[in-house]
């Protein structure tokens, strides 16, 4: 027995056999039957060359077939690789040679991009196939084939601590790379071996299928897809405890809320604005039922105040959270939402999880109260590195006070009240007339205004200033702001050297799978469009 995602569920199904495990439409599994899927599709790959140490790639959108692939990659001490469906066949051959991935599990509707992308990737060994409404030829084993094939029995290795977890990160500004971390690391900062709120870790292997037979199991339905780490860990924290975990195949705002009411949902986790806008909208529109629900968690995206504003309005007897992390280094901190909420000057501000500082050019941690900016810095349980990139590993990791921490790129400013607010990762910095404009802050300055919808902010080349903040806005249908209404309305919350100097309307923002921002995306529909701006592209001084 080991701190490893498949000994702790486990744990569960051995607590819980006859408690519903998972449900996605109409479709439910207990924990004994997910147990008995996952055991015959694990046995089903260790019979075509998976074992331990072994990555196994997934290109699926949410429903019951993923948690199980997931859990047999597991059970096998293998590594399982998320493969983001949305990537195109160049993509998705980057992803599967890079990751070294030995076996592939894809829904139906992929086989073309899968096909094209095969050849470029040699160490693929062995297809199964998950079947769904299209008929496209593929090559490869059927999914109910492979689970067929496989034994039902639980008799596999010995784990450990040490096994492998990897996620590959969304490739938000760049190439997608590989985070590798320790199962009990990993365990320690995403997935519960470490109380979120107070910062103390579990003891025991068991603590948290024990809490499940305290709880009754609650129900918890996860939003983002299983391709990211939040989807992943909310599903699998859920899986330890003995939950619930319900999916949505697609994100629908009016089925989520027609989903809570039909499964008595108690917990959503969702991604930032790009979900909680969307579902506060057609919450308001219609009349659901939604009694149940206690806690409303988004992490890994700005959720701008103005939208958690709706959200308390609609759920006074929610509980609405918004943390902190990355790929690179797990949960960092969490603030608790009320109406009274402080909005500081930037992103979110948030109570430091366990080992998170914020430290200066000189590696340094920066003391409360400090007006400097620095980079935020995780210790403790962090991960190993990026798989097959020791020189980007090198510049991830620090030594503060001959300790190791893993310093992604957040910016931050450590407040005199202990907290810390997150102002943006510095990478998608602009750097106008010398001055640092982090996106999210003027995103969410942006949002809080009636007719934005969602907005991306990104710095564009200025011949006087170096770059000049742009934004891409999707506006509510039927609006259309004026250059003019829009940063007279920022001006009140953000400094004038923060305010956009060149603005354009889209009729849909582009961002990723997960709901993350696109900055890519947004850089280059700027470039490409830069006589369709609401102004003209002009030069001001920094102060204006």
């Amino acid at each position: 027995m080991a701190y490893n995602i498949a000994d702790l569920f486990e744990h569960a199904v051995d607590y819980f056999p006859d408690r519903r495990a998972l449900a996605c439409g109409d479709d439910e599994v207990t924990y004994a039957e997910l147990e008995g899927q996952a055991n015959r599709l694990a046995h089903h790959l260790a019979d075509h060359g998976v074992g331990a140490g072994s990555h196994v790639g997934m290109c699926t959108r949410n429903r019951l077939q993923s948690i199980v692939t997931m859990l047999a990659v597991y059970k096998l001490r293998a590594a399982l690789i998320n493969v983001n469906y949305r990537y195109t066949a160049n993509e998705i051959r980057y992803v599967l040679d890079n990751a070294d991935v030995v076996a592939l599990v894809h829904e139906r509707r992929y086989a073309d991009h899968v096909a094209e992308a095969l050849p470029g990737a040699p160490s693929v060994k062995h297809v199964v196939v998950i079947e769904d409404d299209t008929d496209l030829a593929f090559t490869g084993v059927s999914y109910e084939d492979a689970l067929a094939s496989g034994r039902p029995e639980r008799d596999f290795d010995e784990r450990s601590n040490d096994d492998h977890y990897l996620l590959y990160t969304g490739g938000t500004t760049g190439m997608p790379k590989g985070v590798i971390w320790r199962h009990e690391d990993v365990w320690r900062t995403l997935g519960g071996g470490i109380n979120f709120m107070t910062g103390e870790p579990l003891e025991s292997e068991f603590a948290q299928a024990e809490l499940g037979k305290i709880t009754g199991g609650m129900v918890r339905l996860c939003l983002a897809p299983l391709i990211h780490g939040n989807a992943q860990w909310a599903g699998l924290m859920g899986l330890f405890a003995g939950d619930t975990v319900v999916l949505l195949t697609q994100f629908d705002p009016a089925e989520v809320w027609t989903t809570i009411a039909r499964r008595k949902v108690n917990v959503v986790v969702l991604i930032g604005d790009a979900m909680a806008r969307p579902m506060i909208e057609a919450f308001q529109e219609g009349t659901y039922d939604v009694s149940s629900v206690y806690a409303i968690s988004s992490s890994a995206a700005l959720f701008s105040q103005s939208v958690k504003n709706e959200y308390l309005a609609a759920l006074p007897n929610a509980v609405i959270t918004d943390a902190i992390g990355s790929s690179e280094t797990g949960f960092m901190g969490i603030s608790l939402i009320t109406k009274d909420t402080e909005q500081g000057i930037g992103g979110p501000r948030v109570s430091a999880g366990r080992d998170t500082i914020v430290i200066d050019e000189y590696d340094k941690p920066i003391p409360a109260g400090s007006p400097d900016i620095g980079r935020l810095a995780r210790g403790g349980h962090i991960p190993l590195g990026y798989y097959k990139d020791p020189e980007k590993t090198a510049r991830l990791f620090v030594e503060v006070d001959g300790s190791r921490y893993t310093v992604p790129g957040d910016f931050a400013r450590h407040e005199a009240d202990g907290t810390i607010t997150l102002l943006g990762r510095g990478n998608t910095c602009v750097n106008t007339g010398g001055e640092k404009v982090f996106p999210e802050e003027v995103e969410s300055a942006l949002m809080s205004h009636p007719d934005v919808f969602d907005v991306l902010v990104v710095g564009v080349p200025d011949d006087r200033l170096g770059q000049r903040v742009a934004a891409v806005i999707e506006p509510r249908p039927g609006a259309t702001p004026t250059f003019e209404e829009l940063t007279e309305h920022v001006r009140h919350a953000i400094a004038g050297y923060k305010v956009p100097r060149s603005i354009w309307l889209v009729d849909k923002i582009q961002r990723l799978a997960t709901g993350k921002a696109d900055y890519r995306w947004a850089n280059e529909f700027a470039t490409a469009n830069p006589g369709d701006a609401l102004c003209a592209p002009r030069s001001a001084t920094s102060s204006a």
